[in-house]
């Protein structure tokens, strides 16, 4: 799968990522990209008041599409999921500080794919009911200035959205306006 981007969170600089090896938890995500037109299938969290993509972690004994599946079946209730389409995946660094490590590498692979027009129950699990999360479908202009001004005027906003608004951004220029 082509690689989109590599990010470093200011705290965790490349420095710090190559001091902290033996330190370093490695995470693999699928992310689903679902698109009608210009609209787009997102969660919206009120905790941090940004859009991200549907789709977390991997379990350990899943391959990465299905993960992507159960993910997106969980948080959206999205019913016959088809075509699914290798899009890239985004690298990042970020604080981690349980269970002995300073420091994820998280791997989020990202998939276009085709679901079903209606939605169905979701299943979150606790920390995303207590963090208000919602499956909502926003016209992609919008989710994208949405979380350009969160970035630039909440102090709430969480770690994934830098990653979260660049892929919303290639997401339109290669997949939409192309």
């Amino acid at each position: 799968m082509r690689h989109l981007k590599t990010c470093h969170h200011s705290d965790t600089p490349i420095e710090f990522v190559a001091a902290n090896q033996p330190y370093m938890l490695t995470r693999i995500a699928a992310r689903a990209i679902v698109l009608k037109g210009n609209t787009i299938l997102m969660l919206y969290t009120e905790r941090y008041h940004d859009y991200s993509l549907p789709g977390g972690g991997v379990d350990a004994h899943e391959d990465i599409e299905q993960g992507l599946i159960r993910e997106l079946q969980e948080e959206t209730g999205a019913k016959s999921i088809s075509n699914i389409t290798a899009f890239g995946v985004y690298e990042e660094y970020r604080p981690w500080d349980r269970d002995g490590y300073k420091v994820i590498n998280m791997l989020s692979y990202c998939f276009s794919c085709e679901i079903d027009s209606e939605l169905g129950e979701t299943r979150f699990e606790a920390h995303e009911i207590s963090n208000g999360m919602q499956p909502v479908w926003i016209d992609i202009d919008e989710a994208i200035q949405h979380n350009l001004n969160t970035i630039a005027n909440s102090a709430k906003k969480g770690l994934s959205i830098e990653r979260e608004t660049f892929l919303l951004k290639l997401i339109k220029a290669e997949l939409i306006n192309s």
